[in-house]
C-alpha cells in the first residue's frame, strides 16, 4: 500500500484514538501486562493492534485481519492476531479503559450535562451474552432460572457514564463471575468530588452509601431507595425533605443523609411513590423539587446502553470464542462508544445539545468514511482532509434531531413470566411527568 493511506488513517481514526490515550503510553501498558515473552518480537505495536480491534467492532461485517489492514496497511493473519490477543489477556484492556476514559463535557459549553456545577453521572450494570463455543462451555457454568439453564453465559459489566453526553467514564468487566455490586464497588475510586452520581434502587442501600461516604474525595450522590429501609428523622426541612440517620448493619456506622419522598404521576395516570437519599443537604441550594425532577435523567444511562448494545454491536451475541477475548471485545466496544461521543461533542460545539446529534447517524457516517478512506486516500492532498472533515461535521449538525418527546409505553410483557400484566395491544401516552413532594413523617 502507498504511504498516503497511513497518513489518511492517522488524520482520521488513528488520531482520534490517540486523543483517548497516547500511543507510547498504550505500548508501555502492553509491555507491563504481557502474559508471555515466548516467540518472535511482535511486528505490530499494541497501539495499532488496539486501533484495529476498535475499528473492527465499529464495522458491520468483515474479518479482523481485513480491518487491521485498512487501518495499518499491514497484512497479518487472523490466527496470528488470535494468538497475539491471548498473550495480551484482559488485565491490559482493563487498565486501558482506566487510563483512556475521561470527562469530555464542559460546564460552560454543555450546561445540560451539569447541575449547579456538578457533572451528572450515572452508575448501572448490564450483561453481555457470549457464544456457546467449546472453550466457553468448558470453563463456565450457566445460571439457572425456574425453567432451565440459561441459553448463553452472561458476562457482567458495570459502568459510569456522563448522562449529558453518553460518554463512558469508567467500566469494570466481571470476568470471574463478580456481582454487579462488586464491580460497582471497584469503580468507586474513579469518582470525583465535582460529580453528582445518580443510581437506582439497587444502589440505594446503606452498605453502598457507606462505601460512597468513606471515599477520600467527597462524592455527591442522589440514589433511589426502597420503601422498606428504615431511617430515623432528625430534622424536617421546609421543602418537605428531612435530615435522617441511617445505620449500616455491616459496619455499624451511622450515616447522616437527606431523604426526599415524592409521588410521581406516570403518563398513564398512575401515581408511583419515590424515595430518594442524597448527600446534598442544603434545601435552599438544592430544592427537593429540583432533585426529584433531576433523578429522571438517570434513564439516560439506559439510553447509552442501548447505543452500545444495539446500535454499535454487530450481533445479539459477542463474536469472541473465549472469555478473555470476549472481555477484550467489550472493552473495544466501550472505547468505540467513547470515540463516537467525542465526534458528537465536536458536532454540537456550535449551538446544538449533544444528545440531539444522532448517535446512529454519526456512527453510520464515520463508519463509511473510515471504511472507504483507503480507496481514495492517495487521490486527496493532505491539506484537503481537514476541510472534508469540517464539511462532514456540518452535515451531521444539519441532521440534528428535535428535542426528545415526552412519551411512555405501558409496563407490560407479551409473554409474562412474572406478575407484570400481559401486553395484548401496543399503546403509548404523551405528556410531561407530574410529581409532588410528600412531607417526611416519623
Amino acid at each position: 500500500m502507498s504511504t498516503p493511506l497511513l497518513s489518511w488513517s492517522e488524520a482520521n481514526f488513528g488520531s482520534l484514538l490517540g486523543q483517548l490515550i497516547a500511543p507510547r503510553r498504550l505500548n508501555g501498558l502492553a509491555r507491563q501486562h504481557r502474559r508471555s515473552a515466548a516467540g518472535a518480537p511482535a511486528t505490530l505495536s499494541a497501539f495499532w493492534l488496539v486501533a484495529g480491534m476498535v475499528f473492527h467492532v465499529l464495522q458491520t461485517c468483515g474479518l479482523l485481519s481485513t480491518h487491521l489492514w485498512q487501518v495499518t496497511a499491514k497484512r497479518i493473519s487472523d490466527s496470528a492476531l488470535s494468538e497475539r490477543r491471548q498473550t495480551m489477556g484482559s488485565d491490559f484492556f482493563q487498565c486501558l479503559l482506566d487510563q483512556a476514559l475521561a470527562c469530555i463535557a464542559h460546564a460552560t459549553r454543555h450546561p445540560r450535562a451539569f447541575y449547579k456545577g456538578l457533572l451528572l453521572t450515572g452508575l448501572d450494570g448490564t450483561n453481555w451474552s457470549v457464544s456457546n463455543t467449546p472453550p466457553i462451555k468448558a470453563g463456565v457454568k450457566k445460571t439457572r432460572s425456574r425453567r432451565r439453564a440459561a441459553a448463553f453465559y452472561k458476562l457482567a459489566m458495570t459502568a459510569i457514564y456522563e448522562l449529558g453526553t453518553h460518554n463512558p467514564l469508567a467500566a469494570r468487566i466481571g470476568l470471574h463471575g463478580e456481582s454487579e455490586m462488586q464491580l460497582a464497588t471497584a469503580l468507586l475510586s474513579r469518582l470525583r468530588k465535582d460529580w453528582l452520581l445518580l443510581g437506582d434502587r439497587y444502589y440505594g442501600v446503606p452498605k453502598f452509601v457507606c462505601a460512597l461516604m468513606a471515599l477520600p474525595q467527597k462524592v455527591q450522590f442522589l440514589l433511589r431507595v426502597r420503601a422498606n429501609l428504615k431511617s430515623c428523622i432528625l430534622q424536617r426541612l421546609r421543602d418537605g425533605s428531612a435530615l435522617v440517620e441511617v445505620r449500616d448493619r455491616t459496619s455499624r456506622q451511622r450515616l447522616f443523609l437527606r431523604e426526599i419522598h415524592a409521588r410521581v404521576r406516570r403518563r398513564s395516570g398512575q401515581w408511583v411513590s419515590v424515595r430518594l437519599w442524597t448527600s446534598l443537604l442544603d434545601p435552599q441550594q438544592y430544592p427537593a423539587t429540583e432533585l426529584v425532577a433531576l433523578y429522571g435523567l438517570r434513564w439516560e444511562q439506559e439510553c447509552a446502553y442501548k447505543e452500545l448494545k444495539i446500535h454499535l454491536r454487530r450481533s445479539s451475541l459477542l463474536l469472541s470464542h473465549t472469555l478473555i477475548t470476549a472481555a477484550q471485545e467489550i472493552a473495544c466496544l466501550v472505547l468505540a462508544q467513547a470515540l463516537v461521543a467525542r465526534v458528537r461533542l465536536t458536532v454540537a460545539q456550535a449551538h446544538t445539545p449533544v444528545l440531539q446529534i444522532s448517535f446512529i447517524r454519526t456512527l453510520d457516517l464515520f463508519r463509511s468514511l473510515w471504511s472507504i478512506a483507503p480507496a481514495f486516500a492517495d487521490l486527496l492532498p493532505a491539506a484537503s482532509v481537514p476541510l472534508l472533515l469540517r464539511r462532514l461535521l456540518r452535515f451531521l449538525a444539519r441532521q440534528s434531531s428535535p428535542p426528545r418527546r415526552h412519551r411512555s409505553c405501558p409496563r407490560a410483557l407479551r409473554q409474562p413470566v412474572s406478575k407484570w400484566p400481559r401486553l395484548l395491544r401496543n399503546s403509548n401516552t404523551s405528556g410531561v411527568f407530574q410529581f409532588k413532594i410528600i412531607p417526611c413523617r416519623a
